[in-house]
């Protein structure tokens, strides 16, 4: 039978619906109405058009021109530009090019967000230790019965005997707790609710706590501040972590039967400086947070605050290394100069006390020049952020927004002049690339805030883009979200389970430049840093979760929520 145009192009267009590419790149999630739209190809041959189509009926929304092509030298590709920028109509939607293929389809909505940051929210109930987890009837078969239920104390913490145990989140893909890597995170989710609580004070989590009249996402924080409050011995000091002396197969976490540690430094004072600094820091801003919900919640973390504070003046560089007989993640800060100064800056926005105003203007002036995107080991910035929140103008605070803004200029250019439109720049595909990109996006949010400019919510937008699918390997970074997403994290839970997809909401730790594991052995000589990524069980290096990558992707999505 000889097809007729008409019949023709209908039959072109359902061969290009049934069979995705991945040299289209898009954010698989979607795009904002009112935000530029771009799509990226990388093809063999250069193409020269593009197609939007309806993806519920293959009707033709767009037609455009591909640009030509960026050299990306950090993943080797020649990136080509679609724009389609002028549609603002909701719906659900695929590029199809010409000689290349269609994409994924993607959305356009006001809240084409909400979703994403809803998995990648709720991904915290499901790294619950202490208690048993059920997803629900939205995920069938995601659940585990209770965990860790008994501690002990380590010889290493000074002390003996058992220990409390229940609480807490799971720290990555393995099932400890750390005081210092749950401080970052946990702070910038606090942070995330302080910020724009406006946009999702009133999501339901769907969580055993929710509808108790608390914002869910503090309902979710709770868990883990209540567990972190056990951490602290009653001189103020907190230890390190609570962890099995060694990783436990990859099995399920009710099944992992070793003792769960609280570990300290192994010498008096037991306790160490950087955790005591993130644990004084988590617990001021938890204060004044929870205070309108639970007053006496509040209080309690208040007091742990000032007593971790107190002791973190008398005990500055009390530094962590893993003991003889411990092998697991030991987030060995050399330097807790950083986290004290968060720390009072912190007590002072939530109490105004003038001691720790003092000690920050004595000590800030030494972070105040390298403003940079935060990590569990450097949270300087938090504290200079935290510092310009409270003050809204003097020499400090004035010299904090300063240097915040030609940082994030910095950025911005940075992404501009990058293939794939991103802040990372090549020394940046470090392990946990992806929590880097989540932290630079959160720096230009922070700028947005003290003043605003479309130019920094647009490379915080392209950041997340990248996350999301728009990125080499048109992969969806988050587990379970989007049409093509990352399937085989480094997760226990999802290996150990038998469910056919991984936990969802959950941020891969994306490309690192270094070979880390032996997985990263299967990678080919030669590879750009970008490309330096597999979606592989045993590649912890690349492809593994913490909740501290996760931290800053629910920041992000909390800024875009709607």
């Amino acid at each position: 039978m000889r097809l007729t145009p008409l019949l023709l192009a209908a039959a072109v267009a359902v061969t290009a619906a049934e069979t995705p590419t991945v040299a289209i790149r898009v954010d698989q999630a979607g795009y904002l109405p009112s935000m530029p739209k771009i799509a990226f190809v990388v093809a063999a041959q250069p193409a020269a058009t593009f197609t939007v189509r309806n993806a519920a009926d293959a009707r033709v929304v767009l037609n455009g021109n591909l640009t030509g092509g960026v050299a990306d030298p950090d993943s080797g590709d020649k990136v080509q530009s679609a724009d389609f920028s002028s549609i603002k109509q909701t719906g659900t939607y695929y590029l199809d090019v010409p000689g290349v293929g269609r994409s994924w389809n993607f959305a356009i909505a006001p809240n084409v967000y909400d979703r994403a940051f809803y998995l990648a929210t709720r991904s915290y109930y499901g790294q619950r230790c202490g208690m048993a987890v059920d997803l629900g009837p939205e995920f069938p078969g995601y659940k585990h019965d209770a965990c860790h239920l008994e501690g002990a104390y380590h010889a290493s913490s000074g002390k003996t005997g058992t220990a409390p145990s229940a609480g807490g989140w799971h720290d990555a893909g393995d099932y400890g707790r750390y005081v210092v890597n749950s401080g970052i995170s946990t702070g910038t989710l606090l942070w995330a609710y302080e910020l724009f609580q406006s946009h999702i004070s009133k999501v339901d989590l769907k969580l055993p706590e929710s509808g108790n009249r608390t914002p869910d996402l503090l309902n979710e924080i709770r868990w883990n501040l209540s567990w972190m409050l056990t951490l602290q011995d009653q001189d103020g000091g907190v230890w390190h972590k609570q962890t099995s002396e060694k990783f436990c197969a990859f099995i399920m976490p009710e099944k992992d039967k070793l003792v769960s540690y609280i570990i300290g430094t192994g010498d008096d004072p037991f306790k160490s400086s950087c955790a005591t600094g993130d644990f004084a820091a988590v617990m001021a801003i938890a204060a004044r947070v929870y205070k309108p919900f639970d007053a006496k919640f509040a209080q309690q973390c208040l007091t742990a605050s000032q007593k971790a504070f107190t002791w973190l003046a008398a005990h500055p560089a009390v530094l962590y290394r893993n003991p003889q007989g411990i092998s697991t993640g030991a987030y060995g800060d050399r330097d807790c100069q950083d986290e004290a100064l968060w720390s009072a800056a912190e007590l002072y926005r939530t109490t105004r006390d003038d001691s720790y105003e003092r000690y920050f203007l004595d000590h800030y002036q030494t972070f105040a020049a390298k403003v940079s995107a935060p990590g569990w080991p450097g949270v300087s910035s938090m504290g200079l952020w935290t510092y310009a929140f409270a003050q809204p103008s003097n020499a400090a605070s004035d010299a904090i927004r300063k240097a915040t803004l030609e940082t994030a200029d910095r950025m911005t250019a940075r992404a501009a002049a990058n293939g794939y439109r991103i802040t990372l720049s090549t020394s940046d595909y470090v392990w946990g690339s992806n929590g880097t990109v989540g932290n630079q996006a959160l720096l230009l949010l922070i700028a947005n805030q003290f003043k605003p400019n479309e130019a920094y919510k647009q490379a915080a937008l392209d950041d997340l883009h990248y996350l999301l699918g728009r990125n080499t390997f048109s992969l969806s970074f988050v587990t379970q979200l989007g049409a093509n997403p990352v399937r085989h994290p480094h997760h226990r839970p999802s290996g150990a389970d038998n469910n056919p997809e991984p936990w969802p909401g959950l941020l891969s730790g994306g490309p690192n430049h270094s070979r880390q594991d032996p997985a990263m052995r299967k990678l080919p000589d030669g590879l750009p840093p970008a490309k330096m990524y597999l979606d592989d069980q045993e590649s912890y290096a690349t492809n593994e979760i913490a909740i501290n990558w996760n931290a800053p992707l629910v920041f992000l999505l909390a800024a875009f929520h709607q």
